[in-house]
């Protein structure tokens, strides 16, 4: 089973080396630290990211996606699977009367082909959103018996 946990955009900036000129061993940390600062002012402004951490992961049947949605109900979530794209939308309210505010979340994954798009499910328990999305029997591995001549 691989497990891959996405909790930033993959819009981050590697330079891969190209014929013997690498990237700085700095880069990561670079871009870390941008990323920590562009946190911390948004979070200094009122703007907080409307993406969240999801895990990818899956066994010889199905793949999964997990989503952390903590304090966000089923009624305001949004699973939607179209044109290879699995996209969750999540909103959450806190607050009441004119001091209520709402902030949405979003997050879009690229599904395979091998995926049976009429069979994917999807559930929610304690904040946790869990997205079944099961493999094509051509696509499963099978075992192949090796003849003896």
């Amino acid at each position: 089973m691989r497990i891959i946990r996405y909790n930033q955009p993959l819009n981050r900036r590697y330079t891969p080396a190209i014929r013997g000129i690498h990237r700085s061993p700095w880069a990561g940390l670079e871009n870390e630290i941008d990323r920590l600062f562009t946190s911390a002012a948004d979070t200094a402004v009122g703007h907080t990211s409307s993406q969240f951490p999801v895990d990818l992961y899956e066994d010889e049947n199905n793949a999964f996606v997990r989503a952390e949605l903590p304090g966000i109900s089923r009624e305001d979530i949004q699973v939607e699977l179209a044109d290879g794209h699995l996209t969750i939308k999540a909103t959450r309210k806190t607050g009441e009367g004119d001091e209520a505010t709402t902030t949405e979340y979003s997050r879009a994954i690229t599904v395979p082909d091998t995926v049976q798009a009429d069979q994917v499910g999807a559930t929610s328990e304690n904040g946790v959103l869990t997205v079944t999305l099961p493999k094509r029997e051509e696509s499963k591995p099978r075992k192949i018996t090796v003849a003896v001549k």
